[in-house]
């Protein structure tokens, strides 16, 4: 009888799907902290000018280890920012910009136009 090669497993399959948080559950306090960080309103700023679902993880150019960029889009994610969904072994985003603004009206918007405002300075 010839020795079986274990099967290699997709490492995507053993990803824990990721957990969203309802905007309308999101406190002004939650929301202010997440927009407040340099890395994730870079984030928040690519993900405006993307279409829904272009971009995944890996493809944001940020100064950041993947760890600590894993744990900026945990934080997004926690704000009601963000929603992210696993296609194969890519992980990728969408900017919930509809329903933050239904909840927190005007907020992202003057955001990402100040950080537009601080790159021209």
């Amino acid at each position: 009888m010839a020795a079986q090669t274990p099967r290699r497993q997709d490492a995507a399959s053993h990803r824990t799907p990721p957990a969203h948080t309802a905007p309308e559950d999101v406190a002004l306090e939650t929301a202010l902290l997440a927009l407040a960080d340099p890395v994730r309103q870079t984030l928040v700023r690519e993900l405006a000018e993307a279409g829904d679902w272009e971009r995944a993880c890996g493809t944001f150019d940020v100064p950041v280890t993947k760890a600590t960029l894993s744990r900026h889009f945990t934080v997004l994610r926690e704000a009601g920012l963000l929603e992210q969904r696993d296609a194969g072994p890519r992980r990728l985003n969408r900017l919930r910009k509809p329903e933050f603004d239904a909840r927190f009206p005007g907020l992202l918007d003057l955001v990402l136009g100040q950080a537009g405002t601080a790159r021209q300075a």
